[in-house]
């Protein structure tokens, strides 16, 4: 699989860890990544990339293990003095992690681009896959509240939702800020045209992959490779391993199950891979048009991620 050119549409912890195993079968030379920019923040006069600095750290080991985000061996000086003077501290950064933003705000000030930046702080990392994030523009995940209380109806921004509110709340509504405007970062459709396999990653289908395909561009260049590409299903046993999957597809009239995520992807990818805990499902997924493959999904090892990354490269 040396000469595999693949591309992956990417968000957060679940698409890291795929990332983390397709490194291992495949060249990293020959792996692109697609990330999630709707999660992007500005904060303390930073601007802030969760998702491509999950990744970052992820892929160059140094994840906090403890809290799955930021950088490992981490402290929090910053952010105690910050809460001393009553400032915004819900949205925590370590005092490694701090560098990060202070340097991908120091290259916006001097006039790059965000695909710029992240080229950067990756060959930084020693990373030898491209990460690209989807836009170069401003797109921003709006989630509108539900419920019987004071936020009924409210519009707030996804970090005030998944961090700030800690995903607790209903959500009766999604919209991607600035989408219609933005238009793909050089290199994002040619990565699509050009692979031999596309991935979507067990990411978050609703706020982590519907951000990138709401990219003008991007779902007709996907729909394009349909044939050639495999979405990994985030959803196991009905259940998502980690954040509100499940929830958000079920407060947005979406079924929280294998077969829900099967419709969701039919019109995108060929090939489901689903886990071993849905098999019985495969038939119900087979139905709503994409090919169903079982295997173990969860990957809780490097091992386990690897051989999740020869299912998907193979399927």
């Amino acid at each position: 699989m040396s000469n595999t050119l693949v591309t992956v549409l990417a968000g957060g912890v679940g698409a890291a860890r795929m990332l983390s195993g397709i490194i291992q079968v495949v060249e990293p030379a020959g792996v692109t990544a697609l990330v999630n920019v709707g999660d992007d923040l500005e904060l303390h006069g930073l601007s802030i990339s969760p998702d491509l600095d999950t990744i970052t750290y992820t892929l160059a080991g140094e994840i906090n293990p403890e809290t799955g985000w930021g950088l490992n061996g981490e402290s929090w000086q910053a952010m105690d003095t910050v809460k001393r003077y009553g400032g915004i501290s819900w949205f925590g950064l370590g005092d490694r992690d701090l560098g990060t933003h202070l340097y991908r705000t120091q290259r916006y000030r001097e006039g790059a681009n965000l695909a710029t930046i992240t080229a950067e702080i990756t060959a930084g990392w020693g990373l030898a896959l491209k990460l690209i994030p989807v836009t170069n523009d401003r797109l921003r995940t709006m989630v509108t509240l539900d419920g019987d209380g004071p936020d009924d109806g409210l519009e707030v921004s996804f970090q005030e939702y998944f961090v700030q509110r800690r995903h607790g709340v209903p959500v009766k509504a999604l919209r991607f800020d600035g989408a219609s405007l933005t238009s793909p970062a050089p290199g994002v459709l040619d990565a699509l045209a050009a692979a031999h396999r596309v991935v979507i990653a067990p990411s978050n289908p609703v706020v982590s992959i519907d951000p990138v395909l709401a990219v003008p561009g991007v779902r007709d260049a996907l729909i394009a490779r349909r044939a050639d590409t495999v979405a990994v299903s985030p959803i196991v046993a009905g259940a998502a391993l980690k954040g509100p999957a499940d929830r958000l597809l079920k407060e947005l009239g979406h079924e929280a199950t294998v077969v829900g995520i099967a419709r969701w992807y039919a019109p995108l990818a060929a090939t489901l891979v689903i886990d071993e805990a849905d098999a019985g499902l495969a038939g119900a997924v087979a139905a709503e048009g994409i090919r169903p493959v079982v295997a173990p999904t969860v990957m809780r090892t490097p091992e386990l991620a690897a051989a999740l990354a020869r299912t998907v490269l193979d399927a």
